[in-house]
C-alpha cells in the first residue's frame, strides 16, 4: 500500500470520521459524489467504486455504462467543518477509468491531466490563480421572481455588520482549515456580489480546489441562511460574476514568461503564449463561457456612471483592464504572469485550463506573433474604430460559439473526440431550448401589437 494511502487510513480511523464522500464532476462540471463508510476506502483504492457511467452527463452511452471512480489519495481532505457533533466527514477526488483500468475519455480530470502531460513534455509546469466572484442573495425572491441581493454594497465596500462580511470571513477560515489558501477577498461592484482569489497552485490542484470552493461558499452560505450563486449573469443592470486567471508557465524554479530585458518584462514565450490565446479566443470561449446566460456578461447592456470590464473584444494590454488578455504590472521574476479575462465562474475548470493550456502552448510551438498591445479603454471605442484598430469581436451568443468551436481542429485535439462531441450536442440542445422560450422582455414589448 502506498505511503499516502497509509495516511489516509490511519488519518480516518484516529479522527474518527464516518463520512468519505468521492468527489469527481461531469463534462460540464456538475460536482458528483459518492459516499462510502471509511471501512469500504481501502478496497476503493485497490478498486475503485462501480457506477452506471450512462446516468452521468457525458460519460457513457447505455451498452457501455459500467465506470470506475478511483480515488486519489493526494486530494484527501478532512471538512471539520461538517461534523455536526456526528462525526468529522472528508472528502476524496476520483479519477474515472474503464472496467480495464483505462481512463475514461470522459473524465474532465483526464483531459486536464492529458493537457498537462503534453506541457510537461516540453518542459512546462502550468500555474494558475482565479479571481472567483459570485453572488449572496436572500432565499426568497423578489415580486417579478428576481433574487434579491444580500446588501446594497458597491467595489471594495466595508459592509459593517452586513451578512457579506461575515460570510467571507467564515468562507475564508473554511477554506484555510482544509488546505486552500485565500489570497484577497472583498466585495464586488454590484449589491450582494462577493470576490475571494485564491493562491497560485499547479493548474490541476487549482481546479480541484475551484470545485471545493464552489461545495464550500454554497454550505456556508447555507448556514447563514442565504444563497450563493455563481450564475455568470443575475441583472440586466448590474455586472456579471467572471472567473478573471492567472496563468504562467515554469521551466524548473524559472518563470518561462519573465524576461529582464524586455520592455515589459515579458520572454518570448509569454508573449507566444498570449498569441495564442488570442488566436483561438473564438474557438474555445464555448468552453470558458459555455452558458447561455454567459454571453449576457461579455456583452452587457451600457449602464450609465459604471465601469464595464468585461472582455467582448480579442486584444491584449500591459495593466489595461478592458482587454481579454491583461499582462499585470509585477515585481518578482516569478510574479510574471497573463490574466485571460473572459472565463466566467460557472465554467468547469478542468476543460477551462485544459483549452486555455492548449491554446497557449499552441502559440508557443508554431511561433505565432504577438500583436501591438492596446491601451485604449476598448468598450468606450465605437464598433469601426474597433474594427479599424483590428480587435476581432467574442461570440456574441452561444450559437456562435458552438459554430467557432465546432471547426476548431485545436480544441478537438485538446478535449478529445468524446468530450468534443458530447460538449457540441449538450450545448447545441441548451441553445434550441433557450431561442424557443418567450420571455417577459418579448411579452412586455410585443403582447399589444
Amino acid at each position: 500500500m502506498e505511503r499516502q494511502q497509509e495516511f489516509v487510513l490511519r488519518t480516518l480511523e484516529e479522527r474518527d470520521i464516518r463520512f468519505v464522500r468521492l468527489w469527481f464532476t461531469d463534462v460540464l462540471g456538475t460536482l458528483k459524489s459518492v459516499s462510502v463508510a471509511p471501512a469500504e476506502l481501502e478496497s476503493a483504492f485497490d478498486e475503485g467504486i462501480g457506477f452506471d457511467g450512462s446516468a452521468v452527463e457525458g460519460f457513457a452511452r447505455v451498452y457501455e455504462s459500467d465506470m470506475v471512480a478511483m480515488p486519489d489519495p493526494t486530494t484527501f481532505q478532512v471538512f471539520p467543518f461538517e461534523g455536526t457533533g456526528i462525526g468529522e466527514s472528508a472528502r476524496i477526488f476520483c479519477d474515472i477509468v474503464t472496467p480495464d483500468g483505462a481512463p475514461s475519455w470522459a473524465d474532465p480530470r483526464h483531459v486536464l491531466r492529458r493537457a498537462l502531460s503534453r506541457a510537461a513534455d516540453k518542459g512546462f509546469t502550468f500555474y494558475t490563480h482565479p479571481e472567483i466572484e459570485f453572488f449572496l442573495f436572500e432565499t426568497q425572491l423578489g415580486a417579478q421572481g428576481q433574487p434579491i441581493p444580500v446588501d446594497d454594497g458597491g467595489y471594495f465596500d466595508h459592509t459593517t455588520h452586513a451578512v457579506a462580511r461575515d460570510f467571507r470571513r467564515q468562507a475564508i477560515l473554511s477554506l484555510e482549515r482544509i488546505g486552500i489558501s485565500v489570497e484577497f477577498s472583498h466585495h464586488e461592484v454590484a449589491p450582494g456580489q462577493q470576490e475571494i482569489d485564491l493562491r497560485y497552485a499547479d493548474a490541476l490542484a487549482t481546479a480541484d480546489n475551484i470545485m471545493t470552493f464552489r461545495h464550500v461558499v454554497k454550505e456556508v452560505a447555507t448556514s447563514a441562511g442565504v444563497h450563493a450563486s455563481f450564475m455568470p449573469k443575475p441583472f440586466t443592470d448590474q455586472p456579471g460574476s467572471g472567473m478573471h486567471t492567472h496563468m504562467s508557465l515554469f521551466e524548473g524554479e524559472h518563470n518561462a514568461f519573465h524576461d529582464p530585458v524586455d520592455e515589459i518584462k515579458l520572454s518570448k514565450t509569454g508573449k507566444a503564449f498570449i498569441a495564442g490565446l488570442l488566436r483561438h479566443a473564438p474557438e474555445y470561449t464555448a468552453i470558458t463561457n459555455q452558458w447561455v446566460n454567459s454571453y449576457k456578461r461579455l456583452f452587457p447592456m451600457p449602464l450609465a456612471n459604471q465601469v464595464t470590464e468585461s472582455p467582448a473584444y480579442v486584444c491584449w494590454g500591459h495593466r489595461n483592464r478592458s482587454a481579454l488578455v491583461r499582462v499585470p504590472a509585477y515585481g518578482k521574476p516569478n510574479s510574471a504572469r497573463v490574466e485571460l479575462r473572459s472565463l466566467d465562474s460557472a465554467a468547469n475548470p478542468y476543460l477551462a485550463f485544459a483549452v486555455l493550456l492548449g491554446a497557449g502552448l499552441k502559440g508557443i510551438e508554431e511561433g505565432y506573433e504577438l500583436p501591438p498591445g492596446t491601451e485604449d479603454d476598448v468598450w468606450s471605442l465605437s464598433d469601426r474604430e474597433r474594427r479599424a484598430a483590428g480587435y476581432r469581436q467574442l461570440p456574441a451568443n452561444l450559437a456562435e460559439a458552438i459554430d467557432a468551436m465546432s471547426e476548431s481542429e485545436l480544441v478537438a485535439e485538446v478535449l478529445g473526440e468524446h468530450v468534443f462531441d458530447f460538449f457540441l450536442k449538450n450545448k447545441q440542445a441548451e441553445w434550441d431550448e433557450y431561442r424557443r422560450q418567450v420571455t417577459a422582455y418579448e411579452l412586455n414589448r410585443y403582447r399589444d401589437l
